[in-house]
């Protein structure tokens, strides 16, 4: 047609709609249209969307001319395709609005007025009139009532689906391919049908036999978001079918025994001893709602590994460990493509939209070091979190959910009483995540029938909610009642099949859907070499010369024509010469020796933390940037670790998010599955781990004691007393000493690079796996006494006490200060400038697990010496000193007395005012080194 007009194209997004039109059948459009598009030259299946859109642009822009004038009929039905068109997207884009979620009907569908017929220029005189409806799966052409009639069933039924916002546009058109075939819904044959009722049957089975038999007792019921199971069990299913090999959950209490129990296949009396106490219980043990669990269920796909992680009360923490551990298993099973082994985690609605740890956890999900793959999300609506409903109270969103956008994960809002919809969407979710890789969120929208657990009494905060609740039929009858009604089953049917779960439960045996294996799966991870293990049990660390040398070599060459900075080059000039013996080695050196040697042993490495390629203080430089500003992608980067032999194992290392938390908790999750890694974080400064405390204190220092689960991961923290101020100066060393218990974890503060090299190898070679937190150098990277040399690596060990390495005459030295860390250094160069030969300095490298005999001798050796200070730079109630003055005392020898000396007792980690700082160290310095009688007088009157 001409293009100038009376429609003048001046909208390129009414041509667009007119051409869709035409893509999909050419006769929907007016004559002049078609030709114009019938010229284009293209097949109906079209060019690109880009294409059209530029040809769409073209047209409009082109001047207003002399024009052949459009019948206003022609025009007049144009207008009201477009606005059909219209109609169509804002049903795709705002359906899910107007859904009938509810199961309690309290909350009342939006109105959403641009779902209305007038809101678009369209009346009700026009509900009989033909349209075309693009690309909605209708006939070419239908009358604008059964339009509606589709649109309606597909977006604004049981199931809410939110998906229009997300960029990728094949993902867009598969979902809406998928929901719109079927009108939002699926046909399920009988078989089916009985397999949903017989997973609801279990769900509800099991929590009214543990309410009957064990009356009042804490379980946090599922009853009221019963649709779990039957998600779960097709999950589980349909998972096998496709090849899957593994699942790892994650979720807090609410439903975790229903869970335990009829998908993981855990046998009933089990549970029941717990709830009378008669399990055998190790360790402090834990309650039976934090307990994990795995188990190996036959699907008719082939068999599958199920994981339940053991997760604290603190909700939501559970979901980086689990994408940690989902991480290292499909690494170890090679899976680069991300579908062997899938995550699912399955939040509260108040939790998925009040903890932080979610956020920081999708922020992960498509970063290099933390992607999965795509994590599956459940989440149980109770519409309430403990006693708060109020959505006005609960977020600021309209769903819980709005969080998931951040990584454009579809989010299908289902009513938890409709339990074909929730098998519906659930098909579609985990097709989606295989098809794509990408996030996905079945949110169940339900409710909680009882309190927030069995002695709460909801009905004091939510009076009007729970008398519709003691009213409202279960899942399970509503869905018997209708299966009867359609003829599915015979009366009598569905009571039947409750009575012969609930004398499978009188039995206690395994009552799960599926049969389990009592094979172990392959690639799985054996423990038993790692358990029970002494801290004391030795290690040969120390590496020959030559191999050092040869190491420090590939370590230090670049592939041709690769430019490094200046400054780097003069770091790793350095470095040849160190491992050469002509420099003493610095932390850097010693470091990046530590991870080459347990590579070419067989040893993988992971590395994380914010700036850890570099390193926050420009020490480390694991990875080297090429300066030529030219080079090709694959050249910009070079990890001379990762290419020390054929065939090595991995070694990757992180510049992580900026997240404490997430990163700390996915870390922990990869260490306690993976033994034969050497897992570690590193904070940019020691006091920013108390960002992740909630992982440190649920997880890295007492998993162990509640559940069992060993963990040989790393924390480097930076630590040492330099004037930076409150933040930047304490690892908070005391945190970490009041944890440590039962041998549960090992705190070290190295105080050389040899001792970090040894100290790192100790920790893999050693089958001891348990935490192993450090107080990590800052200044005392580049210390001039602070050094090592390459024999220091090629012997010895890592030594829990140092002694002074100046070895004054025991019968002469009158004081032994005992210390850790940087403030040696200071002390040291202080006694040297002072010329003081009486006082001896020792080191204690391994405050936990406290070296009692090793300091116990070096003590008695001294036995001349009446007083023994403690001195540390952080204040008085931080810092060691409270944890292991015990320790300390009984390591006496006889006629020796114990002293602090250090800051004062401080709210604060440290002071703001360098000069301040200055002053505190020194007088601690003088404090340390003073005459032994001077400093008796002093404090005899001062007291």
């Amino acid at each position: 047609m001409d293009a100038s007009s009376s429609l003048g194209f001046g909208s390129a997004a009414f041509v667009e709609a007119l051409y869709e039109d035409f893509r999909v059948d050419p006769a929907s459009v007016p004559a002049p249209w078609r030709r114009e598009f019938e010229s284009w030259g293209v097949a109906i299946s079209g060019p690109t969307h880009g294409a059209v859109q530029q040809r769409f642009r073209a047209l409009a822009s082109r001047s207003a001319a002399p024009h052949t004038a459009v019948p206003a009929a022609d025009l007049e039905r144009l207008q009201k395709q477009n606005a059909v068109q219209q109609l169509i997207n804002e049903y795709r884009q705002r359906g899910h609005l107007r859904a009938r979620t509810d199961p309690l009907g309290l909350l009342e569908p939006m109105m959403v007025p641009s779902l209305g017929l007038d809101y678009h220029g369209l009346a009700q005189a026009d509900l009989e009139q033909q349209f075309a409806a693009g690309n909605f799966p209708l006939p070419a052409a239908a009358p604008l009532r059964e339009l509606l009639v589709a649109l309606e069933a597909t977006y604004c039924g049981a199931v809410g689906f939110e998906y229009a916002y997300i960029s990728d546009s094949q993902q867009v058109d598969w979902l809406r391919q998928r929901i719109e075939a079927g009108r939002g819904r699926a046909v399920f044959s009988g078989a089916e049908q009985r397999q949903i009722l017989q997973a609801l049957t279990a769900s509800e089975g099991l929590e009214r036999y543990l309410h009957r038999r064990y009356v009042g007792q804490k379980r946090f019921s599922l009853e009221g978001g019963d649709g779990l199971i039957p998600v779960l069990d097709e999950i589980v299913r349909r998972a096998g079918a496709a090849d899957v090999k593994e699942l790892v959950i994650g979720m807090a209490h609410r439903g975790r025994l229903n869970v335990l129990v009829n998908i993981l296949g855990k046998q009933p009396r089990e549970l029941f001893d717990e709830f009378e106490g008669k399990a055998q219980v190790v360790g402090s043990g834990d309650v039976k709602y934090h307990q994990g669990f795995s188990a190996d269920p036959i699907t008719p796909g082939g068999p599958i590994h199920l994981t339940l992680a053991f997760n604290p009360s603190h909700l939501e923490i559970i979901n980086p460990v689990v994408e940690g551990s989902v991480r290292a298993r499909q690494e170890r099973r090679g899976d680069s493509a991300r579908r062997q082994v899938i995550p699912l985690l399955i939040h509260g609605d108040a939790a998925i939209a009040g903890q932080g740890v979610v956020m920081e956890t999708l922020n992960l999900a498509k970063t290099q070091g933390y992607a999965t793959g795509g994590t599956l999300h459940i989440v149980i609506n109770n519409q309430i979190g403990f006693t708060t409903s109020n959505p006005a109270d609960a977020r600021s969103t309209y769903y819980c959910t709005e969080i998931v956008r951040l990584t454009q994960a579809p989010v299908f809002h289902v009513n938890g009483d409709d339990p074909e919809a929730l098998l519906f969407v659930t098909r579609l979710a985990l097709d989606f995540r295989l098809e794509f890789g990408s996030d996905v969120v079945i949110d169940i929208v339900c409710y909680r029938r009882q309190g927030h657990n069995e002695a709460d009494e909801p009905a004091i905060t939510q009076p009007r909610m729970y008398a519709r609740i003691a009213s409202h039929p279960t899942v399970r009858e509503l869905y018997a009642r209708r299966l009867e009604s359609a003829g599915v089953l015979a009366r009598g049917e569905a009571q039947a099949m409750a009575e012969a779960y609930q004398q499978g439960l009188d039995r206690g045996e395994c009552v799960g859907a599926l049969p389990m294996s009592d094979q172990r799966p392959l690639l799985a991870i054996d423990w038993a070499p790692y358990m029970n293990r002494a801290w004391t049990e030795p290690a040969v660390t120390a590496m020959p010369l030559d191999t050092l040398r040869a190491l420090g070599e590939k370590l230090t060459n670049l592939p041709a024509g690769f430019k490094v900075h200046p400054r780097v080059a003069k770091i790793l000039d350095d470095r040849r010469q160190m491992t050469a013996g002509s420099l003493p080695l610095d932390w850097g050196c010693a470091e990046t020796l530590a991870y080459a040697t347990l590579l070419t042993e067989g040893h993988s490495i992971r590395l994380s933390g914010q700036d850890s390629g570099r390193g926050t203080f420009s020490h480390r430089h694991a990875v080297l940037h090429n300066q030529d500003l030219d080079a090709p992608e694959a050249q910009q980067r070079y990890v001379p670790l990762q290419n020390l032999q054929p065939g090595q194992p991995s070694f990757l290392v992180i510049d992580s998010l900026l997240s404490e938390e997430a990163v700390l908790g996915f870390e922990y999750g990869y260490a306690s599955a993976d033994p034969q890694t050497l897992v570690i974080w590193e904070a940019q400064f020691g006091d920013f781990a108390n960002g992740a405390q909630v992982v440190i204190d649920q997880f890295i220092s007492s998993s162990e004691a509640k559940w069992q689960r060993l963990c040989g991961m790393v924390l480097l923290l930076p630590h040492g007393y330099e004037g930076q101020g409150p933040e930047h100066s304490s690892a908070r060393l005391e945190r970490y000493m009041q944890l440590c218990a039962e041998q549960n974890m090992q705190v070290c503060v190295p105080s050389t690079p040899a001792q970090m090299f040894h100290m790192l190898r100790r920790q893999m070679l050693r089958r001891y796996r348990r935490p192993l937190i450090v107080m990590t150098p800052k200044s005392l990277l580049r210390h001039r006494l602070s050094v090592s040399t390459l024999d220091d690596l090629a012997t010895g060990e890592f030594q829990l006490v140092i002694s002074d390495p100046l070895q004054p005459d025991p019968a002469r030295v009158r004081r032994v200060l005992l210390c850790s860390g940087k403030v040696y250094f200071d002390l040291y160069a202080a006694r040297q400038e002072r010329g003081i030969d009486d006082i001896a300095i020792v080191r204690v490298e391994q405050l936990y697990p406290f070296p009692m005999a090793l300091l116990t001798a070096e003590l008695a050796n001294y036995g001349a010496a009446a007083e023994v200070l403690w001195v540390q730079e952080e204040p008085h109630n931080q810092g060691a000193w409270y944890q292991i003055r015990h320790k300390l005392t009984d390591a006496l020898a006889a006629g020796q007395s114990l002293r602090y000396v250090g800051r004062p007792r401080s709210a604060a980690p440290a002071v703001g005012s360098y000069a301040l700082h200055q002053a505190q160290q020194q007088a601690l310095v003088d404090d340390a080194l003073a005459p032994v009688q001077a400093a008796a007088a002093r404090r005899q009157k001062s007291a």
